[in-house]
């Protein structure tokens, strides 16, 4: 099983961030070139199903949950699963003095016959989500500058 938790502060309003950071279509931009697109399927209420498709052109459907009022979303990787059997996304955000914590935290299993094992995707996806978060920072504040 794995396990990831990453963080950074954002100094910026709640709203902003929240609401910038949920904005799949953005997520090109946001996750530094990460994935090439970032479709929305559908939206009902506060679930968001979406496809996002990597610079491999590799795509799969996840869907998330938008709790706004409670500071947090949770999603997971729908379809296909593989290379995971399961992958289960929480971002918490939490108010600081200096602007909210974003804190991606990332809970999944790799296939067994995945090419990589559940510790080597844990090094992956700590790399890539410190990167990530510093493109949300960087994009978010620019956007309180405007």
């Amino acid at each position: 099983m794995g396990h990831t938790c990453n963080a950074i502060v954002i100094n910026a309003p709640y709203d902003l961030v929240f609401d910038i950071s949920n904005d799949i279509p953005r997520w090109t931009e946001l996750f530094g070139g990460e994935y090439k697109k970032a479709e929305i399927i559908s939206k009902e209420g506060d679930k968001i199903t979406f496809r996002l498709t990597d610079d491999e052109d590799k795509s799969w459907v996840s869907w998330r949950l938008l709790f706004k009022d409670k500071y947090f979303t949770y999603s997971e990787r729908h379809e296909p699963k593989f290379p995971f059997k399961y992958m289960k996304i929480i971002w918490l955000y939490t108010p600081k003095p200096e602007g909210i914590e974003l804190t991606w935290i990332q809970h999944f299993a790799m296939d067994d016959k995945a090419k990589f094992s559940d510790e080597q995707v844990e090094g992956f996806i700590n790399k890539h989500s410190k990167e990530n978060l510093l493109v949300f920072k960087q994009l978010i504040e620019k956007q309180v500058k405007l």
